[in-house]
């Protein structure tokens, strides 16, 4: 089985979706998935700036080792009232604590979260205060509850999408998936849970950044389904997700950044994003490097961009580091 694009959307799920009308069972529900993660932040904290890792990982069952395949910085920022949305290219070549070079994704293989954590914030300057792990299976389930998610299927990857929605669907272990159903044509459309996975994972057309772009669209679909479903659905929602879910967050902060997130999104309607490194062929090169296999070289002064997107709710295109290219210093 090829390695999956694990599609991190619980977070987001739990922190707009929980409304203090079912506290007491969403309190108990919550309590099932926190675990302890040992590591203390070297960077100074941001008062009202709270940055979620949120990760998917490459485990196979049975497996104690795994890669982190999708990495996702969500930030919410009552500082500047804006959610944030960060996606952290898992190739990017970085210094791994304690170990030779290597990919980011291999950070978590290694060192589990403290590696993880302390490699972010040395490489990229952003403090991590909170971790959500999700598996695949909960993408496909928490969007067939949703009667789906509307996104826009392109012409050029229709047919590797369903390639890969055949094998979500085969893997997919619903009793109410009913026969597999093809994406018949391209353009804006409602898919159903394994379409939706297959739509996110599909990279050999284009590139893992676009990929990773479909993925945040999956995210944004979601979080608009969301905003409008009933609270009588909301025990529900949760019975879908928590299975796959594991978090260092507990029950009181979910709630608390639960309640902060939905005024944010009520209020503003809208939820940023971003990547990382800026995939622009000036500050960053891409290519077979070493030992690390394909890797993403990126311009160590360029953190810079995407620390004042995160703190200074500056959005990167608007950078004036990025105006001038005089001070690139890519990373080998």
């Amino acid at each position: 089985m090829s390695k999956l694009k694990k599609i991190i959307i619980t977070l987001l799920a739990l922190l707009v979706a929980i409304p203090v009308c079912v506290f007491g069972y969403t309190y108990y529900k919550l309590n099932s998935i926190h675990e302890d993660t040992d590591y203390e932040s070297k960077l100074e904290d941001v008062k009202g700036i709270t940055n979620i890792l949120l990760t998917g990982t490459d485990a196979r069952p049975g497996e104690t080792a795994s890669r982190t395949d999708s990495m996702m910085i969500l930030t919410i920022d009552n500082v500047h009232k804006s959610v944030k949305l960060t996606s952290l290219a898992r190739d990017t070549y970085v210094q791994l604590p304690g170990r030779s070079p290597g990919k980011l994704n291999t950070a978590y293989f290694w060192g589990k979260e403290p590696m993880l954590f302390e490699t972010i914030e040395n490489e990229f300057g952003i403090r991590i205060d909170k971790i959500v792990q999700v598996d695949f299976n909960s993408l496909m389930s928490i969007v067939d509850m949703l009667d789906g998610v509307d996104v826009d299927v392109p012409q050029n990857n229709l047919a590797e999408i369903n390639k890969y929605a055949k094998s979500c669907y085969k893997m997919y272990n619903s009793s109410n998936k009913g026969e597999f159903k093809q994406i018949s044509a391209a353009g804006k459309q409602t898919l159903n849970g394994y379409q939706a996975l297959g739509f996110s994972r599909v990279r050999k057309v284009d590139s893992a950044i676009a990929r990773d772009e479909r993925q945040q669209e999956v995210l944004m679909a979601i979080t608009d389904k969301l905003k409008t479903m009933p609270a009588t659905k909301y025990p529900q929602l949760l019975n879908t997700i928590l299975p796959y879910v594991k978090t260092n967050l507990d029950t009181g902060e979910i709630l608390k950044l639960g309640i902060t997130a939905l005024g944010i999104i009520n209020s503003s309607d809208d939820v940023k994003t971003a990547e990382f490194p800026i995939i622009d062929n000036v500050h960053v090169k891409g290519g077979i490097y070493k030992n690390a296999g394909w890797v993403w070289l990126y311009d160590k002064n360029s953190t810079v961009v995407l620390q004042d997107f995160i703190y200074k709710d500056i959005d990167m295109k608007d950078n004036e580091y990025l105006k001038n290219n005089s001070n690139i210093q890519l990373n080998y």
